[in-house]
């Protein structure tokens, strides 16, 4: 059932990132799961690798981005669960593509580029996201997002 103003429709008269059109309940709805999906293959996927490492702030590294996709698993669940939905108990494929590849280095930059897919995931929902706590949530897990990318790159670079 959809509302004549959908963003009043989900909480909120709009965002701080300008008027956009909020997504439907269904929509941000299929789109949280997507995320959690995807979320939870990185956190599977870097509790399987940090074994894999050699390196110690390689591991360490690893392991810190497994604990960010596990926060963010939990946002993404909470999210879910406030707007009054079932999370999806799905892991993304991104995991069984990851563990494929046996090159640790190859891996952590294709974590990267899922990583990064994440990020652009988030840039193109936040400014239809009228959802206060939930758009709160999701920048933060942007930022994070980001943050690890960086971080990541700069270890692969430095390895080189």
């Amino acid at each position: 059932m959809q509302t004549a103003d959908p963003a009043r429709a989900n909480g909120s008269g709009g965002n701080a990132r300008g008027d956009s059109e909020a997504l439907d309940r269904e929509a941000l709805l299929a789109a949280l799961n997507e995320l959690l999906e995807a979320e939870r293959a990185g956190a599977r996927l870097s509790l399987n690798t940090v074994t894999d490492a050699g390196d110690k702030r390689l591991k360490e590294l690893i392991a810190t981005i497994h604990l960010d996709e596990v926060k963010w698993c939990g946002v993404l669940i909470a999210a879910i669960r406030a707007l009054s939905a079932t999370p999806s108990s799905r892991t993304g494929a991104f995991y069984e593509k990851a563990m494929a590849i046996p090159d640790l280095r190859d891996r952590m930059a294709f974590l990267n580029r899922g990583q990064a897919w994440v990020v652009r995931r988030l840039q193109s929902l936040l400014p239809r996201i009228h959802h206060p706590d939930i758009e709160a949530g999701l920048t933060e897990m942007l930022v994070a997002h980001e943050a690890n990318i960086g971080r990541v790159d700069a270890l692969l670079r430095a390895g080189r």
